[in-house]
Formats: structure tokens, C-alpha cells, sequence
């Protein structure tokens, strides 16, 4: 499972979690947020990216991602849990380490639906899938590290 950070290129998913907490080291006293979100986009074949973000609040944020390919996929409710699995299987990872490691880091899953549009439809279930996983769900426009992050390296 390796990931990309634009500013020190590929890294596996321990040397990403150092990084991160290197980063929260950095400035212990300022409020954080993990975040971890996914999005795809249709090309020849549905490139999915997952993006993990470390937002300091109010002071900038470093963020990675992985990319994955995979045959396209006819359902958008199909692309929908897709992208959810993929952000709990990361996240899942990352509680793991966090939690071996003693920390606090609150993890939010930011996903690609909202009210406007296809998706409002699977608002409840998809809400409901992350929720019941035990982390923290947002939804457009509040889930940046999807819509926007992610979104970003999909295309």
C-alpha cells in the first residue's frame, strides 16, 4: 500500500504515518485533523485515489494519496461504495497505527456525495456505513479531502 506525497514522492504507508506524526510533532499544540477521502474518475478504465490529509487547523495541512485502476464499473452506487471501502480500508490502517502508537488523532472520513445531485440517494447509507465503521463521516461541501484532494489526482 504505498502512497504519493507531492513533496517527498512515494512512501509506504509506515513511512507515511512517520511523516504525519513528524509533522503533528512539529507543533504539538496546534488542533488537528486526519483525514483520509476517495474519488474516481471514468477514463478507459475507473481510476480510483485515496487521499490522506493532515490538516494542522487554520495552518496549512500536508496531504498524500494512492491511485488505483480498476475496470470501469457500470453502477454509481457501485463507484460510490468503492470509494467509501477504499477510505475505511485506509483509515482502518491508519486507527491501527494511531492507536499502537498512543495518539488522539480524531479521523474523519470525507466522502463523495451530497445533497445536490445522484448521490443524495446513498447520503443515509453510506453515512451510515463509515459511522458504523467508527469514524467520523462529512459530506459535500464539507468533505474536501474527497471533493477536492482526491478529486485532484483522479482526473
Amino acid at each position: 500500500m504505498n502512497f504519493i506525497s507531492p513533496t517527498r514522492g512515494e512512501m509506504s504507508l509506515n513511512t507515511m504515518f512517520q511523516d504525519i506524526l513528524a509533522f503533528v510533532a512539529a507543533d504539538p499544540e496546534a488542533g488537528y485533523k486526519l483525514i483520509i477521502g476517495s474519488d474516481s474518475h471514468t477514463r478507459d478504465d475507473l481510476c480510483f485515489v485515496t487521499a490522506v490529509v493532515i490538516h494542522r487547523v487554520g495552518k496549512g495541512a500536508r496531504y498524500y494519496y494512492q491511485r488505483h485502476h480498476q475496470r470501469r464499473m457500470y453502477s454509481l452506487r457501485q463507484r460510490i461504495y468503492h470509494e467509501a471501502s477504499r477510505s475505511l480500508e485506509v483509515a482502518s490502517r491508519l486507527a491501527e497505527l494511531l492507536s499502537a502508537n498512543g495518539s488522539d488523532l480524531n479521523v474523519e472520513i470525507h466522502l463523495d456525495i451530497g445533497q445536490s445531485g445522484e448521490t443524495r440517494e446513498l447520503i443515509r447509507e453510506i453515512v451510515g456505513m463509515v459511522v458504523g465503521s467508527g469514524f467520523d463521516a462529512k459530506i459535500k461541501p464539507e468533505s474536501y479531502g474527497a471533493s477536492k484532494v482526491a478529486d485532484k489526482h483522479s482526473k
